[in-house]
């Protein structure tokens, strides 16, 4: 038994896999509900997409809503998702190899004010590690050895990795962990009632994401059929024996974007980064009464942020397919 509860035992793991439905039956259900079962107090809530890409911003949102606490939140790059989850007392513990809103936009606030006073757990690994640690957790393997990390301090920073001589060369490795998430929060351009996805663009880490999880929470730009879905299996990089909940949101990233649907609302962003250079964590949080605790759900916030905002960044996100 690890002495960090980030890692589990495997037997344990592999108990709770064995317990969980994986059957084939649809799982369309509403946000509000998929969040209410789904993410619990104390839980692992691992992020897919990166930095400002396919955020899954709406079930963010909505687990702050629902006054979610003690959450241990791991992404590969953070963005403003970052912010909203310290500001809002969600999170307690960040594992990441960067945060912040955007290299434009400069360092969090947000971030520096909670970290440097020791409010929340920081634990910073590099990307690759991070990488390494979901692909072990898909694997069902207890760590994946790599020589990342090994020549930076960073290996001293992330409490959770280990160091061993290899016992065949005997080189100095690093043991990346795995990270087996109680919840994937991920956001998709496409999915159907059972959970199968499918996403354009980047991949990110995802399918490891998704496989590493103990229960994914999928949302989506549209649902479409399974028989649609089979058209393409190629292109389905998340199975439906991994997802718990499939809910259509549209517009599910923003402010964040979707590849070839739409970019970032920038307008917006200028917005919440004036917030918190002025104010600081109040301006964060003078954010989420407006935007995350005013509204009853996506579509009044939606509506907050205007129809011609969105429509322009739907309209600059679509060039990627004109010729």
């Amino acid at each position: 038994m690890s002495a960090d509860p980030l890692i589990p035992s495997y037997l344990d793991l592999r108990a709770r896999t064995q317990r969980a439905n994986r059957g084939f039956e649809e799982k369309v259900t509403t946000l509000e509900d998929a969040v209410r079962r789904g993410v619990r107090d104390g839980d692992h809530v691992a992020l897919g997409g990166c930095t400002l890409s396919r955020t899954p911003m709406a079930s963010v949102f909505e687990l702050i809503r629902q006054g979610r606490r003690d959450l241990t939140v791991s992404r590969n790059i953070m963005s403003t998702e970052g912010d909203f989850l310290l500001a809002s007392g969600a999170a307690r513990r960040i594992i990441t190899s960067w945060i912040s809103q955007g290299i434009v936009w400069g360092i969090s606030k947000i971030m520096r004010h909670y970290v440097e006073g020791g409010k929340v757990v920081y634990d910073e690994w590099s990307h690759m590690s991070i990488g390494l640690g979901y692909r072990a957790g898909a694997m069902g393997v207890p760590f994946l050895p790599s020589r990342t990390m090994l020549g930076s301090d960073l290996i001293r920073r992330a409490s959770a990795v280990k160091e061993l001589d290899c016992p065949y060369t005997g080189e100095r490795l690093a043991l990346i962990p795995a990270l087996t998430p109680d919840v994937a929060l991920l956001h998709v351009h496409r999915a159907d009632p059972y959970g199968n996805a499918q996403f354009d663009g980047l991949p990110f880490m995802d399918a490891d994401i998704a496989m590493a999880a103990h229960r994914v929470i999928l949302t989506t730009e549209r649902i479409i059929t399974n028989d649609q879905i089979r058209r393409s299996p190629d292109r389905t990089t998340i199975p439906f024996f991994c997802v718990e909940a499939v809910v259509e949101v549209p517009y599910g990233s923003l402010p964040h974007e979707c590849y070839g649907l739409y970019e970032p609302y920038y307008e917006h962003l200028d917005e919440y980064a004036r917030l918190s250079k002025e104010r600081g964590v109040e301006g964060a949080r003078e954010y989420l009464d407006r935007y995350v605790h005013g509204p009853k759900g996506w579509v009044e916030y939606l509506e907050l942020l205007g129809l011609k905002g969105i429509l322009d960044a739907a309209a600059r996100g679509r060039i990627v397919h004109d010729d």
